[in-house]
């Protein structure tokens, strides 16, 4: 069987704050916004290229959510997005409340640079040289 990655999931305090950052820093599309049984706001989005990424906030009961690290770290530590010009996407994104973390760097063939998204995401600006 081969794998593919079936969705990105994001967690938020405020997940229609969230998306809507998305939506205009990428031009996410919102496939739905529901209440689940559980009680939580879930949010499922597309991606230009048809990647599903979710956001959903605490369960209710669940302790509040522990503060994101969108620096280096262990685990899941950032996704990345392709982008056809990376000082121009960083004026962009910059505008829209994102953090320049690292970069811009030229490695071989791209170039790279990380921000720190809304709700402490890394994430990962890839320019094709």
């Amino acid at each position: 069987m081969a794998y593919a990655i079936n969705h990105i999931h994001l967690k938020a305090t405020d997940p229609k704050k969230s998306a809507d950052w998305w939506v205009g820093a990428f031009d996410f599309t919102i496939f739905s916004d529901t209440v689940r049984d559980a009680g939580d706001r879930f949010i499922a989005m597309d991606s230009s290229n048809g990647v599903r990424v979710n956001i959903s906030e605490a369960l209710p009961g669940q302790p509040p959510l522990a503060p994101g690290d969108a620096g280096v770290h262990e685990g899941l530590e950032h996704f990345g997005l392709d982008s056809e010009n990376l000082e121009a996407d960083i004026e962009r994104l910059t505008g829209l409340g994102a953090e320049v973390m690292q970069g811009p760097t030229e490695m071989g063939p791209i170039r790279i640079c990380f921000l720190k998204a809304p709700d402490n995401v890394r994430i990962e600006l890839i320019q094709r040289l």
